[in-house]
């Protein structure tokens, strides 16, 4: 199942629920204001880091682009609107609000 997060973790704590629910292999993605999760070295650097153990972690570049982050957590992979597409079409899809 594919994991979307598009609230920012600073206001909202659904990454945080979402990772507890997280089975093995799930991938996350982060869009909109959700991006500034990955944003590198900040406070929930640690929880991604420790999430990648066992589930692919994802951002939209675009939002990050629209929200000018350029530095993201090691290992979290950015994609385009097409990986977006793919990654939708591959997985059933439960966004966190």
């Amino acid at each position: 199942m594919l994991h979307t997060i598009n609230k920012s973790p600073f206001e909202n704590n659904a990454m945080e629920t979402c990772i507890r629910f997280l089975q093995p292999g799930d991938p996350l993605l982060f869009i909109e204001d959700g991006v500034y999760a990955v944003q590198g070295g900040n406070r929930f650097s640690g929880l991604l880091e420790n999430t990648m153990k066992n589930n692919p972690v994802y951002v939209l570049q675009p939002d990050l682009a629209a929200r000018g982050i350029s530095a993201v957590v090691e290992g979290v992979a950015q994609i385009d609107y097409d990986g977006f597409v793919e990654l939708v079409e591959d997985h059933q899809v439960n966004s966190w609000l």
